[in-house]
């Protein structure tokens, strides 16, 4: 593997290797897998099971992280800890639905870790990775899209320059919750 592709978390205090590294097309089962238990530990609780159910079936379904694996213009990172996933996040191109966004500009699509794997800076180095990669060819726009109840993701990425702009509606089957729409310019 060379650097590009995996990394070894030194900083971390946690007491174990975290390895973070690009996600490859034989990750799309571990990364759905992965995807439904993170969005099911930190939302579920909110969703009706069913309307929960329907949204992780069509979401993360395997085929659908096969897609976006397979595409040139997303990119998906794994956090992993002694050989498992703990982490992932993904970007590619915005499409929040924002007046001002304008081609080119790219977006924080997921970023999660599983409970307990949570602070010790595995984040924000997940974040790095993502921003890293969304302005490697120079300064962009981008955004991300946050639930509007979520005031620890939203302190989280106004640490790294993101700002609330706009809003809207984000369905998980029946259930629509409201989203907050930030934008980090791309002279920040």
């Amino acid at each position: 593997m060379t650097s590009d592709t995996a990394t070894t978390l030194q900083a971390s205090p946690t007491p174990y290797d975290a390895r973070l590294r690009r996600a490859t097309l034989d990750d799309a089962q571990a990364l759905s897998t992965l995807a439904a238990r993170t969005f099911t530990e930190t939302f579920g609780h909110l969703y009706p099971p069913q309307d929960l159910a329907d949204f992780l079936a069509d979401a993360y379904a395997v085929e659908k992280q096969r897609t976006i694996l397979a595409h040139p213009d997303y990119a998906v990172w794994l956090l992993e800890v002694n050989g498992e996933a703990v982490g992932h996040a993904a970007a590619g191109p915005c499409g929040l639905p924002h007046a001002e966004v304008a081609p080119g500009d790219g977006e924080l699509k997921r970023l999660y870790l599983v409970q307990g794997h949570q602070g010790g800076g595995n984040g924000t180095r997940m974040m790095r990775a993502a921003m890293d990669w969304l302005l490697r060819d120079g300064p962009r726009t981008l955004w991300v899209g946050a639930w509007s109840e979520n005031l620890g993701a939203q302190r989280f990425y106004a640490r790294f320059g993101f700002e609330r702009v706009g809003q809207y509606i984000f369905p998980v089957g029946e259930t629509r919750d409201l989203e907050f729409i930030l934008r980090r310019p791309a002279d920040a």
